[in-house]
């Protein structure tokens, strides 16, 4: 057994001496989005850097929390925070929680994030779908020897944002009359914002939106054959589309005016989902 998977082992067992029964819902709650972990039904609240090899979360609006409990009908774990390349981990370590998740049997997993608007049609505040990445900017988790207790070393890329748990998503927004959008996120290293020259680039590519987070959790998800939901809150429209700078303290002011509309979504999604 590899250092790394003996690290990830560690942490598992850990967790599963810290809660009771079987989570069947992975949820990565980012910036200003970890309100939905305090909707956590019979909590069991465990602080990161309690759990043996695990990262820590440095960022302002990423508490560092395993939340066990029951939400929307399901036993899920959420990490009420994460890790980024950006705060000097490496690919392996920002992908740490998924795989731990994977070890505890999770194969549904809800992955969120914070993003900038590229798609000129979006607004502050709404909320996107994931359909697919672009995330070939940055290194991948997936980088050194293969884990094969996970998945193979080239593994398919075809499907990593879950089609049926889209559809899930899509009806659970019909159902709460919640306008709704669908795109592509594109991965940035951080933790500078993009300069607009960037933003172009992005746009030509296809790009709808962009951030500093999910493709490396996604892709190890993916890699283990997890079924993978992504929704990004777009907190700001990205450099050069508006005349002003932009700061962190737009993205945590903007979650917080969505909050209540993000964790009735998510919780209708969870309500629906197969897993």
């Amino acid at each position: 057994m590899s250092k790394y998977l003996m690290s990830l082992q560690n942490a598992c067992d850990y967790i599963k001496n810290q809660i009771s029964g079987q989570p069947e819902v992975g949820m990565v709650l980012g910036s200003g989005l970890g309100t939905l972990a305090e909707q956590i039904v019979n909590p069991i609240i465990i602080d990161y850097k309690d759990i043996p090899e695990f990262p820590v979360s440095t960022v302002k609006g990423h508490a560092g929390k395993l939340i066990y409990g029951e939400l929307s009908g399901k036993k899920v774990l959420a990490m009420k925070g994460r890790f980024h390349f950006y705060e000097g981990y490496d690919m392996q370590r920002a992908a740490f929680g998924i795989r731990v998740m994977k070890l505890l049997g999770i194969n549904d997993v809800i992955i969120t994030n914070a993003a900038g608007g590229i798609n000129e049609s979006f607004t502050e505040g709404c909320l996107m779908l994931i359909t697919d990445h672009i995330g070939f900017i940055g290194p991948s988790p997936l980088a050194g020897p293969n884990i094969d207790e996970f998945g193979p070393r080239f593994p398919d890329m075809c499907e990593i944002y879950s089609k049926k748990h889209i559809a899930t998503a899509v009806d659970s927004a019909e159902e709460i009359g919640l306008s709704i959008e669908k795109g592509i996120y594109c991965f940035a290293q951080g933790p500078q914002y993009e300069t607009p020259a960037e933003i172009r680039a992005m746009r030509i590519l296809g790009s709808d939106a962009v951030g500093m987070s999910t493709v490396p959790e996604a892709v190890a998800a993916n890699h283990a054959g997890m079924n993978v939901l992504g929704i990004s809150c777009i907190t700001n429209m990205a450099a050069g589309m508006l005349d002003k700078p932009l700061s962190h303290a737009e993205v945590m002011e903007t979650t917080a005016r969505v909050r209540d509309q993000f964790m009735k979504y998510v919780k209708t999604i969870i309500s629906k989902m197969e897993v």
